[in-house]
């Protein structure tokens, strides 16, 4: 049985990036389990402590089945503690494209799915009387002054073959405080402060009889007859049902689903305006990149936070990041003017997007029996995990899902759209290969400044090296222990990155994100 948590605030060192989310700033304490000590059995062991591998956890134990939950850090220290928990089906690659790609009931079943997730994060609220802030509130995709009317009206009559008939043409949102000109409303959409909806979640599993372990790193997977998860700590878990790994990127699949899907940094800051001042509504533009924007309540203050989101990039190809929020801050106060009265909060998260437009959730295609995955969100990482866990609830009970064939992570999509993305994404990955052959970033690590990293040519390989801010220099191997790609140094963050599947390590070379599965070796001075 595991032990009662202890309580405490996250400090951003220990998530997956030295920024600090408004999330984290405006949370009360999150629960922390202990690590698991001791070799243990289960029906289901979830893998994964965000919103994919909560809720998984929880759908399962309601059900009836031992659960346990393994979390590598603290609960939400990944990219649920990065998002900016928009819940939405107005999806971002749109309803033109999944029609084009999935066809009408392709497209009618991404539609519902979403709906469904809001709908259930809506009901479990309810039911489990988590204080949440939970909000059902108007949704309005707007033009970027490149935009033109008629991607509107594409976009709203895909809409309504996907089953969306309440979307509408508006000429302008009429809602207070921001002027979009010409949009589609999408009605029911729905926001919550996602720590303290995981912090409900974690404590309902608990009440189940579910078990959760933090601090506590999955190591092996093995599915089948005799499937079983090993930690990096030597204790195994005997799975007797199934194991469902919800990492964001899976670590048990070395090379199969990473051709599939890219790895994207995606930046977010909050704005301080006078409450009232903006009406509560989700925004999204068309642009590329595109801009979202909502607001967060902050108790007991005379302002609200407007959290603006966007500016996406590969992960480890941007050698100025900050320059990305830079351009947030800019629109944002482009956009709203006077009413922005200091930014609060400025973050960075990650984010998969698939070749085809939609996210996986189902059996891992090495392991069809009963290894399942939840991965490539697409920038809908809340109601993307929700769905995800509501249908691998229904392939491990044994119940059909009409989803299924949709989200299924062996899926090949066979258009000429998706394969010129698989095409791009993996070139775009051979050509991060040719750094095993360049030079470093400098030519000493004498020329590193304090609280900085670089990649050093040294013989026949590469070293990661940072200099922490009292000076002392700290090395490691700069490749990725994943598939062999180098390094880049992230400033923002101060982590290293890999530019090519999108692990991430600190600037010490400890692991914060898979696929990788172990750190960033030391090297011996």
């Amino acid at each position: 049985m595991a032990a009662t948590p202890a309580s405490h605030p996250l400090p951003p060192e220990d998530t997956s990036g030295t920024t600090l989310s408004s999330w984290f700033g405006t949370a009360p304490a999150l629960p922390d389990y202990p690590a698991l000590a001791e070799d243990a059995t289960a029906d289901v062991v979830v893998i994964g402590g965000g919103i994919a591998g909560l809720t998984t956890a929880y759908l399962l134990s309601k059900e009836g089945r031992a659960v346990v939950l393994l979390e590598d850090g603290a609960l939400a220290s990944g990219e649920s503690g990065r998002t900016t928990a928009h819940l939405s089906y107005a999806l971002d690659d749109r309803f033109t494209t999944l029609e084009n790609l999935f066809g009408l009931d392709g497209s009618r079943l991404a539609a519902e799915s979403h709906r469904a997730a809001i709908a259930r994060i809506e009901q479990l609220v309810q039911e489990e009387h988590i204080d949440c802030d939970f909000a059902r509130l108007p949704g309005y995709l707007f033009l970027p002054a490149s935009g033109t009317h008629q991607e509107l009206m594409d976009e709203l009559e895909a809409a309504h073959r996907a089953g969306l008939t309440d979307v509408e043409w508006l000429p302008r949102p009429g809602s207070v405080g921001f002027e979009t000109g010409e949009c589609l409303h999408f009605p029911g959409q729905g926001q919550f402060h996602i720590l303290k909806y995981l912090a409900g979640l974690a404590e309902a599993i608990i009440r189940q009889g579910g078990r959760i372990y933090c601090h506590t790193r999955a190591d092996e997977v093995k599915g089948g007859s005799a499937a079983e998860v090993r930690t990096t700590s030597g204790h195994t878990l005997a799975v007797r049902q199934a194991i469902v790994v919800a990492t964001n990127s899976p670590f048990n699949d070395r090379v199969v689903m990473h051709t599939k899907q890219g790895s994207y940094r995606t930046y977010a800051l909050a704005a301080r305006v006078p409450k009232g001042s903006v009406a509560p509504a989700l925004f999204w533009d068309t642009a590329d990149p595109y801009h979202y924007i909502r607001l967060q309540a902050v108790e007991g203050a005379d302002y609200d936070l407007l959290l603006v989101g966007g500016e996406d990039h590969k992960t480890g190809q941007e050698a100025d990041p900050e320059s990305h929020l830079r351009c947030l801050e800019d629109w944002v106060r482009e956009k709203f003017a006077a009413k922005v009265q200091q930014i609060d909060y400025r973050w960075s998260g990650q984010v998969l997007e698939p070749n085809d437009s939609l996210g996986y959730a189902g059996r891992n295609p090495l392991d069809r029996d009963n290894v399942f995955i939840i991965t490539g969100d697409s920038g809908h990482g809340m109601t993307h995990a929700t769905l995800g866990a509501l249908l691998i609830t229904d392939l491990v009970q044994g119940r059909p899902n009409p989803w299924a064939n949709l989200y299924d992570p062996g899926r090949i999509t066979a258009k000429a759209e998706s394969a010129k993305e698989f095409a791009l994404e993996n070139l775009n990955v051979a050509f991060e290969y040719t750094d095993l052959l360049t030079g470093g970033d400098v030519a000493s690590a004498d020329e590193i400044a304090a609280g900085q990293g670089a990649v050093l040519r040294r013989g026949l390989t590469k070293v990661a090296a940072y200099r922490d801010p009292a000076g002392q220099l700290h090395e490691c191997s700069a490749i990725c222990p994943h598939l062999g790609c180098v390094v880049h140094w992230n400033p923002l963050e101060t982590s290293w990155d890999c530019p090519c599947h999108g692990s991430r390590f600190t600037a010490l070379g400890e692991l914060l994100a898979g696929p990788a599965n172990s750190d960033l070796p030391k090297v011996e001075g």
